[in-house]
């Protein structure tokens, strides 16, 4: 057993995993195998969750049949339709898609079957669903009625359609779907490790992914993205830097910088930054993605810290005109596929997850006093 306790395990090898390598001195993503600049020019998100699920590509077929069952189960019972009537308003989405996931096991027909063939089945209807929910209780939040799916449409352009009841335009669905390819796996990160936790304890599918939920929720991991965007508007047209400076003289945290396994670019961020620029031209953010460029250049040369994936999609979502607290959210709707094939990993070769810990508390026995004789 170590003697020394590692800090938020950094560095710690916890298990062998097939699904997602990263060379953090390299800037190197790869899911299966296949670079993530690959997938993110070529790939659709259909298609990479059939990869992290499965191991190889998808033939034509086969992804066929695959977008023909997200598609028919994209639609959530209407009693998850009248919970989410019942949420208040002001409920944060994340709460509420926590909520709603764990309750869509309760009308799942495959229920408490752990059968590989049973846990496949509710992978793929958590990532069709997952959207689902979040556009409807954006919809119902704001008086307006949620949308059923549209039958011939992918996730991205689906989600697009339930949120603003429009179907989107090519360019739109196209960078929704490379930024959920993006988000899509990311090795032992915190919700993934969350995950796979519960799943160790052998845990349904539905447990595993709402423990996923919960820890994505944090400012440290999926809410940074939110932070990011609402620095960038509190910032507006003024001048970045003054505002960048006096932060790290307070030693406060700018969000969307370093990362914990990556020592150079998140290879992440070098599409967002992309899709930001050319989002932003087209939907008169221009200035948002200025600023963006400034702050991270002021960032890489002062502080050495890269942009990570959260700074720039922050802005390509503002340009996509999706509300500010669903950021998060969408990067639930993209990692449901990176969670569900990490527990479904995890039960193929289980075993329970139980580190140790470096006791630092009293050295020398403490001597019990009877309650009525303490001070």
């Amino acid at each position: 057993m170590p003697t020394v306790a590692t800090r938020g395990l950094e560095d710690v090898v916890a298990s062998p995993s097939a699904i997602a390598f990263i060379d953090g001195q390299k800037g190197v993503l790869a899911y299966r195998g296949y670079n993530i600049h690959d997938l993110a020019e070529k790939s659709s998100f259909e298609e990479t969750a059939y990869l992290l699920w499965n191991g190889a590509l998808p033939n034509a077929a086969q992804l066929r049949d695959l977008q023909t069952q997200l598609r028919a189960a994209a639609a959530v019972p209407e009693q998850v339709l009248r919970w989410l009537s019942e949420f208040p308003a002001q409920a944060a989405p994340m709460d509420v898609l926590r909520t709603a996931v764990s309750g869509l096991s309760f009308y799942d027909p495959d229920g408490g079957d752990m059968s590989p063939e049973a846990n496949r089945r509710k992978a793929l209807r958590l990532l069709a669903r997952t959207p689902t929910v979040v556009a409807a209780f954006a919809r119902i939040r704001q008086g307006q009625a949620p949308l059923a799916p549209a039958a011939d449409l992918g996730v991205a352009a689906n989600f697009l359609y339930m949120l603003n009841g429009a179907r989107p335009d090519a360019t739109a669905a196209r960078a929704l779907d490379i930024a959920l390819i993006l988000h899509a796996d990311h090795e032992f990160n915190a919700s993934t490790f969350a995950a796979r936790v519960t799943a160790a304890t052998l845990s349904d599918l539905y447990s595993a992914v709402t423990s996923a939920l919960g820890a994505l929720k944090g400012p440290l991991h999926g809410g940074a993205n939110e932070a990011v965007i609402k620095f960038l508007l509190r910032i507006g047209d003024a001048d970045p830097l003054p505002v960048v400076r006096q932060m790290i003289a307070e030693h406060k945290k700018i969000s969307g910088f370093g990362h914990r396994v990556y020592r150079t670019e998140d290879p992440r961020a070098t599409h967002l930054r992309r899709m930001s620029e050319e989002l932003g031209r087209r939907s008169g953010h221009e200035k948002l993605y200025q600023t963006s460029r400034r702050i991270e250049e002021f960032m890489k040369t002062e502080k050495g810290l890269n942009a990570n994936v959260d700074f720039y999609s922050a802005s390509t979502y503002y340009d996509l005109g999706i509300p500010v607290d669903l950021y998060t959210p969408i990067f639930a709707i993209s990692r449901m596929s990176g969670w569900t094939a990490h527990v479904l990993e995890q039960y193929a070769d289980n075993r329970l997850i139980r580190p140790r810990a470096e006791y630092s508390g009293p050295k020398v026995p403490q001597t019990y006093i009877p309650l009525d004789q303490r001070g």
